[in-house]
């Protein structure tokens, strides 16, 4: 490695290349097993805080091989204490590595519960969806599992975690060997369960049957937002021509492959989406399907020309569905007022 080249981040290195690394700085193997723990289970961000290592490995350490690879650009803290963190990873062919990840606190600030990470999978979006910030500029790349885990890292240094949300910026399944990586780290040494992750998809039928096979450690979540294929085509303009009842039976089957329900999602756009046709369209096709509903009212953005639909069409939708035998729920998103809610994600300067 040149000296122009900046030192290996510890999450990106693994557990065999770790424990030969810290032998070189004069430790022993079961202190990279420490300071795994102290990173990933606690949250710990600096190795002076590390106490049950000798103090010239942690000299050497902190010199050698830093924590983490990226560096927080930004933090926007809502008025319900979300928090939102701008991270830049290693930029590449001089585009910047900008992705946003957010902490969302228990909704009392007494509560002991821990609080929901959403996190981000790619630099960008190749989706595109025209109601959403996060594919505004396209795609730039997709991150590392070393990248990914950070994120959860940094959002264990805000506060203890009690679940997550795959759901940031990006497709979670066209980065699908990085997103796997990264989520047995978090499930294997953060001790986060599978029925705490949630990945939030799109729906690409072959990637969802892929995911299925691999044995997933997660819930998934297909983004629907419409029963009918000609409007699905506009709002998820990357997937155009992909039936719906193709997403549908890729649902059904990972259902069989892994028992566990889909939760299908539908952001809903005031006057576009929502109306009880919609709803009655929706249930027709869920109603003999193993699954639930999460309606998501949209989330106001610049440049994004939709708006929110009002608290009575998004009753009537919900209730609707339940007439027809649905299981339905409505998320009215946290970190509003601090750009943190979902799909106003994005790319952004300092």
């Amino acid at each position: 490695m040149s000296s122009a080249e900046p030192a290996k981040s510890l999450l990106a290195l693994e557990p065999e290349e770790l424990a030969e690394r810290v032998v070189q700085l004069g430790g022993r193997p079961f202190h990279a097993r420490v300071i795994r723990r102290e990173v990933l289970a606690r949250g710990t961000l600096d190795y002076g805080s590390m106490t049950s290592l000798p103090v010239g490995l942690r000299e050497a350490l902190t010199a050698e091989v830093p924590i983490l690879a990226g560096v927080e650009a930004d933090r926007t803290v809502a008025r319900d204490r979300t928090v939102k963190l701008l991270i830049e990873f290693t930029r590449e062919a001089g585009q910047d590595a900008l992705v946003e990840t957010v902490h969302i606190p228990p909704r009392k600030p007494d509560s002991k519960k821990g609080a929901t990470l959403c996190v981000s999978t790619q630099v960008g979006c190749p989706v595109a969806c025209p109601f959403c910030a996060s594919g505004l500029a396209g795609l730039t790349r997709n991150l590392a599992a070393h990248e990914i885990v950070e994120q959860y890292v940094r959002g264990r240094a805000i506060g203890p975690l009690a679940r997550s949300v795959v759901m940031g910026i990006g497709e979670p399944l066209l980065n699908w060997e990085s997103v796997k990586r990264a989520l047995d780290v978090v499930h294997d040494e953060m001790q986060l369960g599978a029925r705490k992750m949630t990945v939030s998809t799109v729906g690409f039928p072959d990637r969802v049957r892929r995911a299925a096979r691999d044995r997933p450690r997660f819930q998934l979540a297909i983004s629907l937002h419409t029963p009918d294929d000609d409007q699905r085509d506009e709002l998820v303009p990357s997937m155009a021509g992909t039936p719906i009842e193709d997403i549908l039976a890729a649902g059904d089957d990972w259902f069989r492959e892994t028992g566990r329900e889909v939760t299908y999602e539908v952001v809903l756009l005031g006057g576009v989406n929502d109306s009880a046709g919609h709803a009655q369209r929706l249930a027709a096709r869920l109603r003999s399907r193993r699954a639930t509903v999460n309606l998501i009212p949209f989330n106001p953005s610049p440049d994004i020309p939709y708006h929110r639909p009002t608290p009575a069409a998004v009753e009537t939708y919900r209730s609707t569905l339940e007439e027809h035998g649905v299981v339905a729920t409505v998320r009215w998103s946290r970190g509003l007022d601090g750009t943190a809610a979902c799909g106003q994600l994005r790319i952004r300067a300092r």
